[in-house]
């Protein structure tokens, strides 16, 4: 048998994951200062810059971040005032974030309990 560069794994929905050998509990408790250490470590996975490149916007990880801070979806969406069907779009990849709100969730992820007092005290 030739190897063409490609592997053919059939699968169908319902089958159990296929067993790769990969520790994810190890990956999950990665940092991101380890994540970017190991891609920068390994040549064929060089970053891309995402500012600097055209056509290539960040878009924050929202289920990752309500996940990090502990909160479901009806008391992240409650605390930073984001209707709960809004963010169920964005976890479940059917909308992104706009650029406003793009914004706003970096500086939720960068500061969470200061806009939490923010929009508390405006309340």
């Amino acid at each position: 048998m030739k190897f063409d560069g490609f592997i053919s794994v059939e699968h169908e929905p319902g089958d159990p994951p296929i067993e790769t050998g990969t520790d994810w509990d190890a990956v999950a408790a990665l940092t991101d200062e380890e994540i970017a250490a190991a891609v920068a470590d390994d040549p064929d996975a060089a970053p891309i810059p995402v500012y600097d490149t055209p056509g290539l916007i960040h878009i924050p990880n929202v289920k990752k971040l309500r996940e990090r801070l502990g909160l479901t979806q009806e008391a992240f969406a409650a605390t930073y005032r984001i209707p709960i069907g809004t963010l169920r779009d964005w976890e479940q990849c059917r909308k992104r974030p706009d650029a406003p709100a793009r914004a706003y969730l970096t500086v939720i992820a960068r500061d969470p309990e200061a806009v939490a007092g923010l929009l508390g005290e405006a309340a």
